[in-house]
């Protein structure tokens, strides 16, 4: 047939993206899961379905758990006094090797523990300590004795896990949230980390300085300009690197996470200051921290020889293309120490996100690296949206959150939970659901037998698609067949024909991910093409993607493309 082929546009009953104002219609909500499950060896119990533990939000398709952990304090202790941590692990199945690991803040010390708690280990996350446990339906109680030794926001995590079978349905995380005052009776539940100071940098690297601590609110009395000080109209500038320190569950286990620390990219940044001493707070300059080393360098030009007192304000917002924001759709803000009576360039060094915001920045700087090969011929997420019409992705993650983990289509919102950001697949797997919705301009297919889901088993047509691919966005964003939940379990999903406990077909998840990643990097050069032409038509399987859809669009089907189908038990 010559000439260009007419392309369809499928219409089965869109779900809005963004209600329109003053539709006054009632719009379906769709919630598009994250973690998914497994289905490992497990016992009667769970095949029968009768686990019935919840950790997360009603929401989440996830499944439920064969274990859950709960953790609470029998008091909330000031500085100096001590209280008991009780930590009760519920099994509603045997679990013949489980693992039980918790971490406490550095403002808290375990001051003693149960004799089966292995001896406490210190890093800059504090302080945590583990055991393993085998298990019977019933719940185990751990007690362990800790101590208040500095004030401010403190987070207490308990997680337990099956260790021989990796499985959101045999795992449990729980917190505790306080704020240790500096007097008895001081201490309050919850935290509040949305506003905060940079961490302290305990060992500036070399050629740099531990930057002076001065609230902004009472800046020291301006010193008189000397003789060297520059003219009123040369630039004064503030610069940096901007850092942070998380827990990664890509390369940690169940036991122990991998400390990181790295630059954060692309995140807005504010230098804010008081030109003359008593002045008003002033905006002096905006920017962005570096891509890949988190630099910053912010100049303004003063209308004084100096300037009384300027820091700088981070934010978890890059740009207007992505951010990660609190419970009350507030972005996180860490400002540094303030400087005083600068001209000329002054050095920051190091600055530290608040450690009570760590997980927000790693969500932040997870989503940068998908930004970068995100497949868009546009400068926005998806080449569906033209430049300057872009939508954002939003993540919603707050500390000790259980709203997680799933993504929505009426509020086009990513809801991650309590340690979700740890994974950076898990943050990245709903990014990938976010980006389908944008590729596809505000249409969702119908999607069956999806609630819950496994990973490695045959659900639907549609679910093996959705999913599918938000899977398949996770491994092209890190080159890998690995998946990582964010107590440290992984799974590596990498599949043949001869791969055994992966069903077969499209309808499952695993086989049209992998097959995805595949024709991308094998037939297509990448995956601008493949993104491109599912910005023009929508699909509600993978079947369409590859029967009707790519030769349509002058994407390869032939028996190079057939054969890695094959390879992943899928044949059209």
């Amino acid at each position: 047939m010559s000439g260009k082929r007419a392309l369809k546009r499928r219409v089965l009953k869109p779900v809005p993206l963004i209600a329109l104002a003053g539709a006054g219609a009632c719009l379906a909500v769709a919630v598009v899961p994250s973690a998914f499950g497994t289905d490992a060896p497990a016992d009667a119990a769970a095949k029968a379905g009768t686990c019935t533990i919840r950790s997360a939000d009603k929401h989440s398709e996830a499944p439920l758990s064969c274990l859950g952990v709960t953790a609470s304090l029998d008091h909330l202790p000031a500085v100096g006094e001590q209280a008991t941590l009780t930590v009760d692990v519920k099994a509603q199945a045997d679990v013949k090797n489980a693992g039980l690991s918790v971490q406490l803040p550095p403002a808290l010390r375990i001051a003693d523990k149960d004799d089966g708690l292995t001896a406490p280990k210190k890093d800059d996350f504090g302080q945590r300590t583990s055991q393993k446990l085998a298990l019977a339906p019933g719940t185990r109680t751990v007690e362990i004795k800790v101590k208040a030794v500095a004030a401010g926001p403190a987070q207490i995590q308990a997680d337990i896990s099956d260790i021989d079978h990796p499985d959101p349905r045999r795992a449990g995380h729980d917190s505790v949230e306080l704020t240790v005052g500096t007097s008895k009776g001081s201490t309050d539940k919850g935290v509040s980390v949305s506003k905060g100071r940079a961490t302290k940098v305990q060992r500036p690297g070399p050629g740099t300085r531990a930057p002076r601590k001065v609230t902004p609110k009472t800046p020291a009395p301006a010193k008189a300009a000397d003789a060297s000080a520059p003219a009123a109209n040369a630039q004064t500038c503030v610069n940096g690197t901007f850092r942070n320190r998380f827990q990664s569950a890509e390369g940690g286990n169940w036991e122990a996470k991998a400390n990181r620390d790295e630059p954060v990219s692309n995140a807005n940044v504010t230098l804010w200051g008081k030109p003359t001493a008593g002045g008003a707070t002033r905006k002096l300059a905006t920017g962005m921290t570096g891509n890949g080393n988190g630099k910053f360098n912010l100049c303004y030009t003063p209308t004084t020889s100096t300037t009384s007192v300027a820091w700088v304000e981070f934010r978890t917002q890059a740009g207007r293309m992505w951010s990660v924001v609190d419970y009350n759709g507030n972005q996180y803000a860490t400002s540094s120490y303030a400087l005083n009576n600068i001209s000329g360039t002054a050095n920051l060094g190091n600055v530290y996100a608040n450690e009570g915001q760590s997980r927000a920045w790693h969500a932040l700087d997870t989503l940068n690296k998908l930004w970068w090969n995100r497949g868009s011929t546009t400068n926005c997420w998806a080449s569906s949206e033209q430049d300057g019409r872009c939508t954002p992705i939003t993540v919603q993650w707050y500390p000790g959150s259980t709203d997680g983990t799933y993504w929505t289509t009426n509020e086009d919102k990513i809801h991650l939970a309590d340690n979700d950001p740890d994974s950076e697949h898990t943050t990245v797997h709903e990014a990938g659901h976010a980006l389908m919705g944008k590729l596809y301009r505000g249409w969702w297919p119908q999607v069956s037998n999806c609630s819950p889901h496994y990973v490695n088993r045959a659900s639907s047509a549609s679910c093996g698609w959705t999913e599918g691919f938000a899977d398949a966005v996770s491994f092209h964003t890190f080159n890998d067949t690995t998946y990582y939940w964010g107590n440290g379990a992984s799974m590596n999903l990498a599949n043949d024909r001869s791969t055994s406990g992966i069903d077969q077909g499209d309808a499952c998840e695993a086989r049209v991910a992998t097959a995805l990643v595949d024709l991308w990097s094998q037939v297509d050069g990448g995956w601008l093409k493949s993104n491109a032409m599912m910005a023009r038509n929508p699909q509600s399987s993978f079947r369409e993607y590859f029967v009707t859809d790519r030769p349509a669009y002058g994407l390869d089907t032939g028996s190079k493309a057939r054969g890695i189908l094959w390879k992943h038990t899928i044949w059209y």
